[in-house]
């Protein structure tokens, strides 16, 4: 059963902090696994690809190739019908302004002592985007992590997705179609994550990976980086609800379950004001849960992971709410914008009793790439400087460095650093340049 808390009673810290710390991803270590896997790519190129392409999707990449060619991805997408290719193109075009939107500033200015400073940004040469393939694909994580590294700029935006039984998922090629990539791979599982990352006979390695994947794909990328850069490794979904009574308590079960239904070992997890409320809303989960197509995965979610507190006010849920850090925030109340304030830690928040969560997974434009498993205190969201770096500029000229310069001189001698000294001193004082 879910838990039920109370915030006034007397071991409600224990059994909240309990919850919060409790482990939901469970997966076996892989490591060693992954670890053979990276370096039998690095060795043998190509050659691993094809076997496990064979092995594990039954697909004879030696004979179609490893690159999914412009007129399949054309083919693939046509097939999608004109409905939901409409819906895909408000959702990319929605993305792509939202992401435009991000785009940094450059700056060069002179300071009091004469120095010129600024920074400069610049979009990555290439990333790899590792998308899920197969009938449990999802076209929506392929338009936010390829619609943002484009508007960027990122010159070279590679696919890598798995192809089960050789056959090409619509919705994705379309979704590829849509964000501009042009080049597409069909491979999937740590061996695609290496691939990316240190190259092979047929791909030409990567500077960043992102995207979403399981346990050996998690595994592969945390072992690449430093090689390559990755986003930030996600974890089992939740969703935290504030809500007040008064909310039907059909919509906030629903919310609940939409998070639910993504794995056994996502959360869902209710704050309100109104434990009257709360147990309609409990009432609201078992009955939907009984129609639900997903309903097996879901209501193992909620009966493990779920949970519903009760707190004197609504502005106690707060501190609540920054100590789990949830992925998604509804906030379900008159003026969301004054509880939203409040709030630290959180991945995405969402406001008012008309903005369900599962609108910003697809059409809102914020990216729902987001930290998990209280990642929320430390990292954002996927975004647009995801697929940017910035480099800092530095200007001196001979006044300016007579001014600065001494104290460098003093400090790199303090660390017994004199060369450093002398390729500061030697400049000092030496009339106009």
């Amino acid at each position: 059963m879910p838990v039920e808390l109370n915030a006034t009673a007397p071991d409600f810290a224990r059994r909240f902090e309990a919850m919060v710390r409790a482990k939901r991803d469970a997966e076996a270590d892989v490591s060693a696994v992954v670890a053979g896997i990276i370096a039998d790519v690095r060795k043998r190129g190509d050659a691993v690809l094809h076997e496990l392409n064979q092995k594990y999707d039954q697909v004879d990449s030696t004979r179609l190739g490893l690159r999914i060619s412009q007129a399949e991805i054309d083919a693939a997408a046509a097939q999608v019908d004109a409905a939901t290719m409409a819906a895909l193109e408000t959702a990319a075009e929605r993305i792509r302004l939202f992401h435009a939107r991000q785009k940094p500033a450059d700056d060069f200015y002179t300071d009091a002592e004469g120095v010129k400073l600024g920074h400069r940004w610049t979009p990555l040469d290439a990333v790899g985007l590792y998308v899920p393939g197969g009938k449990a694909a999802y076209p929506s994580s392929v338009l936010m992590n390829a619609v943002p590294a484009v508007v960027a700029g990122v010159r070279r935006v590679v696919v890598a997705v798995p192809t089960p039984g050789g056959e090409l998922n619509p919705l994705v090629m379309a979704a590829l179609k849509l964000a501009g990539v042009t080049e597409a791979y069909r491979m999937g599982g740590a061996q695609a994550v290496a691939a990316l990352a240190y190259g092979t006979e047929t791909i030409r390695p990567v500077d960043k990976i992102t995207g979403p994947g399981n346990s050996f794909v998690v595994t592969a990328k945390r072992m690449v980086f430093g090689q390559v850069g990755i986003d930030n490794p996600a974890g089992p979904s939740e969703i935290l609800v504030v809500a007040d009574a008064k909310n039907d308590p059909a919509w906030i079960a629903a919310d609940l379950l939409s998070q639910a239904e993504h794995d056994e070992v996502a959360q869902s997890v209710l704050i309100t004001d109104d434990a009257a409320f709360a147990g309609r809303v409990g009432a609201a989960v078992r009955q939907q849960l009984s129609t639900m197509p997903r309903s097996a995965i879901a209501t193992a979610s909620w009966e493990r992971f779920g949970a519903l507190i009760t707190v004197p006010q609504l502005a106690d849920a707060v501190p609540l709410v920054d100590a789990i850090a949830p992925e998604h925030l509804e906030l379900a109340i008159d003026d969301p914008q004054v509880l939203a304030a409040r709030v630290r830690h959180a991945g995405a928040i969402f406001l008012g009793r008309h903005t369900p969560e599962a609108v910003g997974d697809y059409v809102a434009g914020p990216n729902h790439v987001l930290p998990t498993a209280g990642a929320a205190r430390f990292a954002s969201g996927l975004n647009l400087l995801d697929f940017m770096k910035r480099t800092t500029l530095v200007q001196c000229d001979q006044a300016s460095l007579d001014r600065i310069g001494p104290a460098a001189v003093r400090l790199a001698e303090a660390e017994g650093l004199h060369g450093h000294a002398l390729s500061v001193s030697i400049r000092l004082n030496k009339g106009a340049s």
